[in-house]
């Protein structure tokens, strides 16, 4: 099985310099917990993580809202291309202990994204407790 198979596509996306608030309400509009944040050919620089807004700037004692998606995004984020199976998906998601992949396009711009949601509802049961377990790992410090 393919990632562009599983994939949700043409996620919800932002800028740089969308306000964190925008991202927060993009999250709730469409039902996710992640939204990439692209360069302005398309190309993600960045995904902001509900847990990202709690940690980096709610926990911290920042305000919010007068916070960008470029302030606490999480940069660089992993990517894999739409015709990589499953398994190369997990096995990217394990090794960088990540919970979310970008996919991208021949260009390297945003065209979906994979969650752990979405490999549990397709991948078998061992295997998608397999790469549960391995992103959940405490990451070496």
């Amino acid at each position: 099985m393919q990632v562009q198979e599983i994939m949700a596509a043409r996620p919800a996306c932002c800028r740089r310099d969308s306000s964190l608030q925008e991202v927060a309400r993009m999250m709730v509009e469409h039902d996710c917990g992640a939204i990439p944040v692209l360069e302005a050919g398309g190309k993600p620089v960045g995904i902001v993580t509900d847990r990202d807004i709690v940690a980096r700037a709610v926990a911290v004692g920042k305000n919010p809202l007068t916070m960008s998606a470029g302030d606490c995004m999480t940069s660089s984020p992993r990517t894999i291309h739409p015709e990589a199976t499953v398994e190369e998906c997990c096995t990217l998601m394990e090794e960088a202990q990540v919970r979310r992949v970008l996919v991208v396009d021949q260009k390297d711009c945003c065209c979906g994204i994979v969650s752990q949601a979405d490999i549990a509802l397709s991948a078998p049961g061992s295997e998608t407790a397999e790469m549960v377990r391995e992103v959940s790992q405490p990451a070496a410090v």
